[in-house]
């Protein structure tokens, strides 16, 4: 995989800290835009890899002309950021190769969305697979084996445990992972990270539970 720019587009700025993550876990760099200012990042004369369009309070007169100018640029994909609640609502490019993601999404989720964008057919490339003892973890296609088996887990399941492991030999809070992987306060409270900590483990068995450590009074960790 190379180097890609990607165009962000939001009038808010609640996408920043997510895609500054990125732009250093993925080989990218990030131009911050608003509708406003959409005119000017497009004369910019960067070459665009992305477009991220978080649909959050703009017009379908924006949407359309970024479409347009995707279209007439040799079809550079677009990422739409929707809100549940919107998502009814929402309506594709008709033009391209295209993918949406809900706002709510995990971190490795919008990591994985943005590179099948970005670097297609090169998906699997040796970065998207991590192995760990027994466990390999294919980020591109969300997928985990035990002894090349595959895994039955929740997309939560496989986020939390694709996060951790893929951050390892630190401590996060029950309250940072429902922020990293969940992207939201999740209304379960944190209980619900201790049920699916249970879970992954007993799923996975216990060479791989084994690096799934608890840190009393802060949260957990993987062990490496």
């Amino acid at each position: 995989m190379h180097h890609k720019k990607v165009l962000l587009i939001s009038r808010t700025t609640r996408l920043h800290d997510r895609m500054r993550e990125l732009s250093h876990e993925l080989d990218i760099s990030i131009l911050l835009a608003t509708p406003d200012t959409f005119d000017q990042a497009i004369a910019s004369g960067n070459d665009f890899g992305l477009v991220t369009l978080d649909l959050a309070g703009v017009t379908g007169d924006l949407v359309a002309r970024v479409s347009a100018w995707s279209a007439e640029n040799g079809c550079v994909p677009e990422l739409l950021v929707v809100d549940e609640e919107k998502l009814d609502s929402l309506s594709m490019p008709v033009q391209g190769r295209n993918d949406f993601i809900l706002a709510s999404a995990g971190q490795a989720e919008f990591e994985v969305r943005m590179t099948q964008l970005l670097w297609p057919g090169e998906e699997n490339a040796p970065s998207d697979i991590v192995v760990i003892d027994n466990m390999t973890i294919n980020l591109a296609t969300y997928q985990i084996y035990i002894d090349d088996k595959p895994v039955d887990l929740t997309l939560m399941e496989y986020s939390l445990l694709s996060f951790l492991a893929t951050h390892p030999s630190r401590a996060y809070s029950r309250e940072t992972l429902l922020h990293r992987v969940w992207g939201f306060e999740y209304c379960g409270g944190t209980r619900t990270v201790d049920v699916h900590i249970r879970r992954v483990r007993s799923k996975v068995g216990p060479q791989v539970a084994n690096h799934i450590v608890t840190v009393r009074g802060v949260g957990y960790l993987f062990k490496v």
